[in-house]
């Protein structure tokens, strides 16, 4: 019973896409998992606040950034940098504002040609952005990956296949 407990052995910190639902996506049941959704699996303060909170509380040693194919937020963001600042939206930019610093490069190189590949590049960077900003934004996370207590990886969800490919665990 989960009434008075909760024994997840994984944090998930996904997208908030009605496409990704993490218990479904791996299988998992109720307390399996310790799930963050936000638009854009970004970091922000309460992201880490949460995923320190998990791994202590609750003894979890995974943490998986989930990210996945066609992100809506990714999208937003490419398409508020092609726009001039006064068209911007003010309401996406604690979106975009997280997004931008992993995916602004690959506008200026050769893929800005290629709206499918700079989409897929700007995901995966963006995940890769948030992994690192986990590893290096809390002095917790940091030492517990440290001590090898802790395992942050990168992952993306393909929508139009339900595989999910892990990344790397290096930095």
């Amino acid at each position: 019973m989960l009434v008075g407990s909760q024994q997840p052995f994984a944090i998930i910190l996904g997208c908030s896409d009605s496409r990704v639902p993490a218990e479904i996506v791996f299988d998992q049941g109720l307390g399996d998992l310790f799930v963050i959704r936000v638009a854009g699996n970004i970091i922000a303060p309460s992201g880490i606040g949460s995923v320190e909170y998990a791994a202590e509380q609750f003894g979890c040693r995974l943490v998986v950034v989930l990210g996945h194919t066609q992100c809506g937020a990714v999208i937003a963001t490419l398409d508020q940098l092609r726009r001039a600042e006064e068209a911007r939206s003010k309401n996406l930019r604690s979106i975009v504002g997280r997004i931008r610093p992993s995916i602004e490069c690959l506008l200026d190189s050769d893929l800005k040609d290629e709206p499918e590949a700079l989409l897929e590049a700007s995901v995966r960077a963006n995940i890769r952005a948030s992994v690192s900003q986990l590893r290096e934004g809390s002095d917790i996370l940091k030492q517990m990956v440290d001590d090898q207590e802790l395992l942050i990886v990168g992952a993306e969800y393909s929508l139009q296949t339900g595989v999910v490919e892990f990344f790397s665990q290096a930095p």
